[in-house]
């Protein structure tokens, strides 16, 4: 059986994969983690329950929460993905959360009243240098101790396409494992593909089609041809402006 405190991040990993159980391990003395471990696997999985200790969280109102928090949901631990809230002229202001679960990436979304209280997990936010990225996932390096950590590709998931070498992304760390990953909120690419300007097109005219040099399509003014660089906003893949270099 390892050794939880030195293999670090394993208790956690172990933790998403007994969520589903209520089974956690945060702070739980390790002679007791392991016990866990062996009656989870004895029990092979069959659903059947373990007084759990809570989790390390704090309550915070509805409103407060951003992408890349962590929170506690019914079914576990959950990213989120995106919050918004909305404040209409007559009724209830709401803020309507979308996350995704840690242990197997299911995806939900929640309603709840601005002020209404959420349990918010504690994660260590800090930023890291992207190096490279591989078959086992993307590997970063702390700035700080030169420490590398790899994440998989799943916590990336569509904006690993807008990676790029000695990039600085936030990582949000749980328990010293990477939940989360915050890239810029732009990035300059260079336009490889798209249709040629045609005479009487202004800046005005509705966008046309283009693949950048990552790969990725988007929509760009008329008047932009192949070959320029751009500013494209990470979060959706959209045209913001040409590169001032």
């Amino acid at each position: 059986m390892p050794d939880f405190h030195e293999a670090g991040g394993l208790a956690f990993r172990c933790e998403l994969a007994m969520q589903r159980h209520e089974i956690h391990l945060e702070q739980v003395r390790p002679g007791v983690k392991r016990a866990l471990v062996c009656l989870c696997l004895s029990l092979n999985l069959r659903g059947q329950r373990v007084k759990k200790p809570r989790a390390n969280v704090v309550k915070v109102i509805a409103s407060s929460i951003r992408k890349g928090n962590i929170i506690e949901l019914e079914h576990g631990l959950y990213s989120v993905i995106s919050a918004e809230s909305f404040f209409p002229g007559k009724g209830t202001p709401t803020t309507q959360i979308d996350c995704r679960r840690l242990s197997d990436g299911v995806k939900t979304q929640v309603r709840y009243r601005t002020t209404e209280q959420v349990e918010k997990a504690f994660v260590e936010d800090k930023d890291y240098t992207y190096l490279y990225g591989d078959d086992d996932g993307f590997t970063f390096m702390d700035q700080e101790n030169f420490e590398q950590v790899i994440v998989p590709k799943d916590v990336i998931g569509d904006q690993a396409a807008y990676l790029q070498e000695s990039m600085v992304v936030r990582l949000g760390l749980y328990n010293g494992v990477a939940v989360t990953v915050i890239l810029p909120q732009r990035v300059v690419l260079e336009i490889v593909e798209t249709e040629p300007v045609t005479k009487g097109q202004t800046a005005s005219s509705s966008y046309k089609p283009a693949i950048l040099s990552n790969g990725i399509r988007t929509a760009i003014p008329p008047h932009v041809t192949a070959g320029t660089r751009v500013v494209i906003n990470t979060e959706d893949g959209s045209y913001v402006e040409r590169a001032k270099d």
